[in-house]
């Protein structure tokens, strides 16, 4: 009878025990790609967040809680990314949510988020139609494919001397919406297309895509895709002895996708939001403290995981309180200093301020070429888009 008594008792106690626990950390959910086609820049991205919520903690964390970052693999697939988020809010009982990298991944995330009414900031999805539609709840610290067109396609035309330029992406939301975006800012600028061409995540064998570029009379080829993708097409190209200018979007200003392309990545153009040997002070620090905690600089998608982070836990601080009403609030109110410049968001959640940078492949080595600012796209023209 006793020991009968003592189990409900014992079962309390021990409920209590561990909600008490989790009330005890302040619990962020990200869903970033840490398998497949995508792996090597996911994993960056989770690299940065962790060190960004690694500082947090050590200084006290967020509202005098430690942050739990809770991380899922959405492999850039919708389903998955919509499984890991349901996981997240439903289970673990995450406060915001933070991700999905591809473009088509955090679209299919964004309903789940508002159905939950869940805050989510996204610091690396570019497709423009995202801050569009419309979702209270959805917020972006990346740059657009449109804005980065917008920025650097004179540049490229004039540098390059760009008469007829193909263009090649991965066949998913981003892809299509970079080259969408780069062909109409070329062709705004007197560049004729000479094909567009699209492949699958995880195609290695591209010659029958190289045989068309070969004998597309194109002078330049604008390619969107991310390292592991991008480092064969770009290695094929060589290897087909096809002899023109290469230049495009991704992860093509990191260490990684330089290792793994070897010489095949000399003369390559990209343009990107953030390289390790941008100036300043705060940059300087980033790059330390990731390459002790890492054993190499950080690139895009690592800034990215920090950035997006901080943003969110800054947020989270500001709002004084856990509830999704108090966290947009800390959201619209960002104005956060990052390693590559200053964030803040539209009325629509897109961020701006912070900087974009064109560079080159030289020797291993990777040169900023020329760097510009995102500018409010919603500010008066007649002011200076602070």
């Amino acid at each position: 009878m006793r020991k009968l008594i003592l189990a409900p008792i014992i079962a309390t106690a021990l409920m209590g025990a561990t909600q008490a626990q989790a009330q005890d950390t302040l619990k962020i959910g990200l869903i970033q790609p840490l398998t497949g086609s995508v792996a090597y820049n996911g994993t960056a991205d989770a690299n940065g967040a962790r060190l960004a919520v690694k500082e947090r903690n050590a200084n006290g964390g967020v509202l005098g809680k430690q942050v739990e970052l809770i991380i899922e693999d959405g492999q850039c697939s919708p389903a998955n990314s919509v499984n890991a988020a349901e996981k997240l809010i439903q289970r673990d009982r995450v406060a915001s949510l933070v991700g999905a990298f591809c473009s088509s991944a955090t679209s299919a995330v964004m309903p789940v988020a508002r159905k939950y009414k869940v805050p989510f900031l996204s610091g690396v999805s570019s497709e423009a139609s995202l801050t569009e539609k419309g979702n209270p709840y959805f917020f972006r610290s990346a740059e657009t494919d449109a804005l980065l067109g917008q920025a650097f396609s004179k540049l490229l035309a004039d540098n390059l001397g760009l008469k007829k330029v193909a263009y090649i992406g991965v066949n998913d939301d981003w892809g299509r919406g970079s080259v969408k975006a780069f062909e109409s800012e070329l062709s705004a600028h007197g560049v004729d297309t000479a094909m567009v061409e699209y492949f699958n995540h995880g195609a290695t064998d591209f010659y029958t895509l190289l045989t068309k570029l070969r004998s597309s009379g194109a002078d330049g080829v604008f390619v969107a895709a991310e390292t592991q993708d991008g480092s064969t097409l770009v290695k094929q190209i060589k290897q087909f002895g096809i002899d023109m200018d290469v230049f495009g979007v991704g992860s093509w200003a990191t260490s990684d996708f330089i290792n793994i392309t070897g010489e095949a990545a000399e003369g390559i153009y990209a343009a990107v939001p953030y390289v390790a040997n941008q100036d300043g002070e705060r940059n300087k620090k980033f790059v330390k403290d990731y390459a002790t905690a890492y054993d190499h600089a950080p690139g895009k998608y690592a800034a990215a995981g920090y950035n997006s982070l901080n943003i969110m836990m800054d947020a989270i601080e500001r709002a004084g309180a856990t509830d999704a009403d108090a966290i947009l609030g800390g959201l619209k109110a960002t104005d956060y200093q990052a390693p590559n410049g200053r964030y803040r968001f539209t009325s629509k959640g897109q961020g701006y301020g912070f900087n974009l940078v064109l560079v080159q492949i030289h020797d291993g080595d990777i040169d900023v070429v020329a760097t510009t600012r995102i500018d409010n796209p919603e500010a008066d023209k007649n002011n200076d888009g602070q």
